[in-house]
């Protein structure tokens, strides 16, 4: 799945980012205080944007 498909999904459930890092960007879930790194590549597997949305509380893109 395409990166910004991701940043776009999670910014749709109120998620922001919180900083950069090296290799990945923390982002945060406002509503319970979770942070998620999400990795700075052009594609990310699907089971790991499953994961990232099942930590930050957020239902799964689709």
């Amino acid at each position: 799945m395409k990166r910004q498909t991701v940043l776009k999904h999670l910014r749709r459930y109120g998620c922001y980012l919180k900083r950069e890092g090296g290799s990945h960007s923390l982002w945060t879930n406002p509503a319970n205080g979770k942070i998620e790194a999400i990795p700075r590549h052009t594609e990310i597997a699907d089971r790991l944007v499953q994961k990232i949305c099942r930590c930050l509380d957020i239902p799964s893109v689709k």
